[in-house]
């Protein structure tokens, strides 16, 4: 598991400014923030979003960093 965090707990949570683009978002990025609210505004349970947090935080388009 990638997150050391509780899904639960991101949930609702101020996201940074802007997107650090790396390959695998940090856990405060806007992206993964509003994935895991649309994730829960559908009925998703802790458990289910901690287990969709890694599906979440993962960047498969990003090879490396952006310039």
């Amino acid at each position: 598991m990638v997150g050391k965090k509780k899904a639960h707990k991101l949930v609702g949570a101020k996201p940074k400014k802007k997107c650090c683009r790396k390959t695998v978002r940090c856990e405060r990025c806007p992206v993964v923030i509003h994935r895991l609210n649309k994730l829960a505004a559908h009925g998703a349970t802790k458990k289910e979003l901690q287990k969709s947090l890694d599906h979440v935080r993962s960047n498969p388009h990003r090879v490396g960093a952006a310039a």
